[in-house]
């Protein structure tokens, strides 16, 4: 098993390249919706697709990364809510850790389950430090773990346990404001846990215009998801990628002067 996904996302960190992930629920999604974003997806260089929600409920998901895989040559992440969910088709898994909350089925009752399936399959194994953030409504996330998210106003909080991830080795720290978050994770939240790791910081939910997008990116995440924005207006893929690229035009001026 090659960790390509990580070092590739390690080098986009360390040169301070922005990128971005559209989530797509196997739930919400046609054939013909699907094939529109991933035609959109590939014409404006989105990084990864992670595949997945809180709530599973049709069978739809083996046949949605099929299809990506005949379609794109994007990368396919596994961002799944429980073991049933994985699927060797795709090349990753992000083998989340509700590290925000204190259920142990999801700290990791649910990885004892999953660990022999993907010790033998072909996936890449990416440990994610898992964060719910309040965002002014009861996510899906946060009812099915039954765990209480982080304040939103207490970013001290966010970056000790984002720090306490990091030394358990978790590779990846994902804050989540969870589908259909009324505000994103503010940019205080993120710079305090930015500047307390190392390594690259995920940031998703809310996330619903250009202006929320920069924000976030400014503030200090390496990657940012999107998702259900698409699913209501297409177009904003194209905004998210212009707000992604022009960090990396803004990062070669800088080296220039």
């Amino acid at each position: 098993m090659q960790a390509r996904i990580y070092k590739n996302q390690l080098l986009k960190t360390e040169s301070n390249q922005k990128a971005f992930a559209v989530l797509l629920d196997p739930d919400n999604l046609t054939r013909e919706s699907c094939l529109e974003i991933l035609a959109l997806s590939e014409a404006h260089a989105v990084d990864y697709f992670f595949i997945g929600g809180s709530l599973v409920t049709t069978q739809n998901q083996a046949a949605l990364i099929q299809l990506i895989k005949e379609n794109s040559q994007i990368p396919v992440i596994l961002f799944p809510s429980n073991s049933l969910h994985i699927d060797h088709q795709a090349d990753g898994i992000l083998l989340l850790s509700l590290i925000s909350g204190r259920n142990p089925e999801f700290l990791i009752g649910q990885h004892v389950l999953a660990a022999p399936l993907l010790k033998e399959s072909p996936l890449e194994v990416i440990p994610t430090g898992y964060m719910l953030v309040d965002t002014g409504r009861q996510t899906t996330a946060s009812y099915m773990s039954g765990t209480t998210p982080l304040p939103y106003d207490k970013p001290a909080i966010a970056a000790c346990t984002a720090m306490a991830g990091e030394l358990l080795g978790m590779k990846f720290i994902y804050i989540d404001g969870g589908s259909g978050a009324q505000k994103p994770v503010s940019p205080e939240m993120i710079a305090a846990v930015k500047k307390s790791i190392e390594i690259p910081l995920i940031i998703g939910g809310g996330i619903n215009t250009k202006e929320k997008a920069e924000a976030a990116l400014k503030a200090g995440a390496d990657v940012i998801v999107i998702g259900n924005q698409i699913e209501k207006d297409s177009n904003f893929l194209a905004e998210v990628s212009e707000v992604v690229r022009s960090f990396a035009v803004t990062e070669i001026q800088h080296l220039e002067q």
